[in-house]
């Protein structure tokens, strides 16, 4: 387990000291591309650490995974998925890469008008929904240590972007929310379904489909097993 902590702390650290105090300095020295490079390699060397360590982690149950709560990820993962797929967006400013090219006017469009960080809502979702499902030790680092860099993603991009758009930012934020439909209930932003779009909404149900499906070959155990 000690190998487990130790992944999951990397794992954070990375996301919070040397993609937040540290990434000024390292993006000065390096150049942004470069630095994003070097950053998404580092994150997969991590990630597949930290998978590596749940896999080897013994099993340390705090309540079981079944019954109703093994039911809770079922519920939840569709809506992770969609807000996965709708946040790929090439005009989306929050995601990496994209901010690069826009300019001007930031687009408040698709899933940003449900908040400003689908994609991050999507890990918070499966990590938090799969922790209430899995009560042990090794789930509880994994899922938890995704959680963690998931939410504070939200805070330093926000930082981040603020920094690199100035005005441009502050309107586009003005008509977005962090908080999943917070804006729309506002009445910031009008809330219409082609944000949201047959196609990806069909993409999820795929995605989702097909993870029910190998779920058991994939992880070892069903999606669902109520006992």
């Amino acid at each position: 387990m000690t190998t487990m902590i130790i992944a999951a702390l990397i794992w954070v650290l990375l996301h919070v000291v040397v993609a937040g105090p540290l990434r000024p300095a390292l993006v000065g020295r390096l150049g942004l591309p470069a630095y994003r490079g070097l950053f998404s390699v580092l994150s997969a060397v991590c990630l597949g650490g930290l998978i590596w360590a749940y896999q080897s982690a013994p099993y340390m149950e705090f309540w079981p995974s079944a019954g109703w709560v093994s039911a809770v990820p079922v519920v939840v993962m569709p809506v992770a998925l969609l807000l996965l797929v709708g946040g790929l967006r090439p005009t989306n400013p929050t995601l990496a890469g994209p901010d690069m090219v826009l300019k001007g006017e930031l687009p408040v469009t698709g899933f940003t008008r449900i908040t400003r960080h689908p994609m991050l809502w999507a890990f918070v979702l499966w990590a938090a929904s799969h922790m209430i499902a899995n009560g042990d030790a090794a789930t509880l680092l994994l899922a938890g240590a995704v959680l963690v860099t998931a939410l504070n993603g939200m805070v330093s991009i926000d930082r981040k972007r603020a920094a690199e758009f100035g005005e441009a930012w502050q309107r586009f934020k003005g008509k977005t929310s962090i908080i999943p439909f917070a804006a729309a209930a506002a009445g910031r932003i009008r809330l219409r379904f082609s944000d949201i779009g047959w196609l990806n909404i069909l993409a999820a149900a795929a995605l989702y489909a097909i993870i029910l499906w190998a779920h058991a070959s994939l992880f070892g155990v069903p999606a669902y097993h109520p006992a």
